[in-house]
């Protein structure tokens, strides 16, 4: 999956010149809490967040404390030094800039030209998408040697039973390079029959693993 399918294009931006006060309302009218700084040209010349704007807003109990703060332009609290993305970039590598850098958001560049924006929300809403969290059904771990073909021949197990697979993870297990796990999220709510059949075909099932079930 590329950015360009899950980026937001309509961007909410201000310039350099834009007020403290600029970026509050518009925080709270668009209910945002990124806010692109862009140029004459629609480049992307810095970052406003939620976060500095808190750090720049007067605190309400300096008794006189000045709201000169608030016309401040947004040139002297903006982040300058922005991480961008391409569209054609890969979500899962804008994930990992996400993961490396502790970013919450990441505006996203054509020609320099500021075209879109993705936010740590929507890489957490493409993840219940890509794993299938957001339809019915059930998961299934399956613990199975690192060698070719166990995934085909555990799918295959799943797809005699009729059960229909939304998603499929594989990540290695923690406790021994020899063995990896297979995730699958299946659209069925009853998933005991798939389990034994797999049970029975000698796989090793963590998930559904619960009293009164088989081993």
């Amino acid at each position: 999956m590329i950015i360009e399918q899950i980026m937001k294009t309509h961007v909410e931006t201000l310039t350099p010149q834009h007020t403290l006060k600029s970026a509050i309302d518009l925080m709270r009218s668009k209910k945002i809490r990124h806010i692109p700084i862009v140029n004459n040209d629609n480049e992307v010349v810095g970052l406003v967040t939620d976060r500095d704007v808190k750090d720049a807003a007067p605190s309400i109990f300096e008794e006189n404390g000045s709201r000169e703060e608030f016309s401040a332009p947004l040139e002297r609290i903006m982040q300058k030094d922005i991480i961008t993305g391409h569209p054609l970039d890969f979500v899962e590598e804008a994930a990992s800039l996400f993961y490396e850098h502790h970013i919450g958001c990441m505006p996203i560049t054509r020609d320099n030209k500021l075209v879109g924006i993705i936010t740590e929300t929507d890489l957490l809403y493409t993840l219940v998408e890509l794993t299938g969290g957001n339809q019915p059904g059930s998961q299934i771990e399956v613990k199975v040697p690192n060698k070719a073909g166990m995934l085909s021949e555990v799918a295959g197990i799943i797809r005699s039973h009729k059960a229909n697979v939304h998603s499929v993870l594989v990540y290695p297990d923690k406790e021994s390079s020899e063995h990896k796990i297979l995730v699958f999220r299946v659209g069925t709510m009853n998933p005991v029959n798939v389990i034994n059949a797999l049970k029975s075909e000698g796989h090793v099932v963590l998930w559904p693993n619960m009293p009164g079930m088989p081993s």
